[in-house]
């Protein structure tokens, strides 16, 4: 009879019979086995060979140090400047979902990029909220305050495309 014996604690240990010696009902499982994953590489496995997880580990790297920096840009503006800008990219969260419901060309990291650099903006103002002593009931009051005076205007992708247009159009009546 074959088996296989997986030990936990010392004081206890598991044995599973192999397929041969189980009954017919028990034989027509899916279940052929057991899959062990190795999370790191063992012991005396030499660098080269887990260069790959390495690698991933210096990307990451990277990537913090842009959103550092990033966020070093966001916290040298004034309020006013997170207010504008959070507009303009909401807007332009807007003109590409337009170009997307119009199955037109567009880069569909562009909202991922966007949405988070508004959490970004958003944090960093909730922050100096908090340094200031404002509660969080009182800061949503302040929010919606703030969105009823936005001023609607279009965002600044859709401004440079009317200027080419008009530039475009002047050129032609020229």
């Amino acid at each position: 009879m074959l088996s296989l014996s997986v030990a936990s604690p010392p004081a206890a240990a598991a044995v599973f019979p192999a397929k041969a010696s189980l009954p017919a009902a028990a034989r027509s499982s899916s279940f052929s086995g057991i899959r062990i994953q190795h999370r790191r590489p063992p012991l005396g496995v030499s660098l080269a060979a887990s260069s790959s997880s390495s690698r991933g580990r210096a990307s990451s790297v990277v990537m913090m140090a842009k959103r550092e920096e990033e966020l070093k840009e966001i916290r040298v503006k004034t309020v006013e400047e997170i207010n504008d800008e959070v507009v303009d990219l909401k807007g332009e969260l807007l003109m590409l979902r337009l170009q997307k419901s119009a199955r037109n060309e567009f880069k569909s990291s562009e909202f991922r990029r966007m949405r988070k650099r508004i959490a970004r903006l958003l944090t960093v103002k909730r922050e100096r909220e908090i340094e200031e002593g404002i509660n969080k009931r009182l800061s949503r009051k302040l929010d919606r305050k703030w969105k009823r005076s936005i001023v609607v205007r279009p965002p600044p992708s859709l401004k440079k495309l009317m200027e080419e247009e008009a530039a475009a159009e002047a050129e032609k009546s020229a």
